[in-house]
């Protein structure tokens, strides 16, 4: 450290005390914002290991969700741990979805998904592929005088109901070959009381 920076030694009194040089004082301005820093993130990325009972075409019971209760088929595994699953649509009105593996039963009943196309099938199972479109959302008198009315009803994309058939279509096939196959899909899974899931056979 240069002698320039350094502070002096004064006496005050019986005493001696070191002035800091203006170099070392505190400064006495900093910035209204705190600069943003990255989380540091200490776990460590692992493979899901998921159930050996989850295997493409289980019939699968959602526990949460908006189609909770409802029986839909598996079609592929996702990257950590997520699913992509069909109801199939015109059966129980589930479409196209992803759902977390924690919150599904396995049963021990399986369906034939060796005809679902493979092309679309890989379609589907891009990341970006169910990215929702961010609308720019204006504020003006016409959206301030229709609070007081009903929403639109969204409308689904052409293409998304292209994809929705082209992979129902072999399911629906394999559905019609047994008997009741239909209506044990169309059908809301619940407990009633006294049940107990723990001693079911799935």
């Amino acid at each position: 450290m240069s002698d320039a920076t350094v502070g002096q030694t004064k006496q005050f009194g019986q005493g001696q005390r070191t002035v800091p040089h203006p170099a070392q004082k505190a400064q006495k301005w900093y910035p209204v914002d705190d600069e943003s820093q990255p989380k540091k993130v200490r776990k460590t990325l692992r493979p899901t290991k998921l159930r050996e009972s989850l295997q493409p075409g289980t019939v699968l019971i959602l526990l949460a969700g908006r189609f909770r209760g409802k029986r839909v088929v598996l079609l592929k595994h996702l990257d950590q741990g997520v699913l992509l699953v069909t109801g199939p649509f015109k059966v129980n009105g589930v479409p196209i979805r992803r759902v977390n593996s924690r919150y599904v039963i396995a049963t021990s009943k399986r369906i034939d998904i060796s005809g679902v196309d493979s092309k679309t099938l890989e379609k589907i199972s891009a990341a970006d592929y169910f990215t929702k479109e961010k609308k720019a959302e204006k504020k003006s008198e016409e959206a301030f005088f229709k609070q007081g009315e009903k929403p639109q009803k969204k409308q689904v994309a052409s293409a998304r109901a292209t994809d929705q058939k082209a992979i129902d279509q072999s399911i629906l096939a394999s559905i019609k070959k047994e008997d009741f196959l239909s209506s044990y899909l169309a059908t809301t899974f619940s407990l009633r009381n006294g049940d107990k899931p723990h001693e079911m056979k799935w």
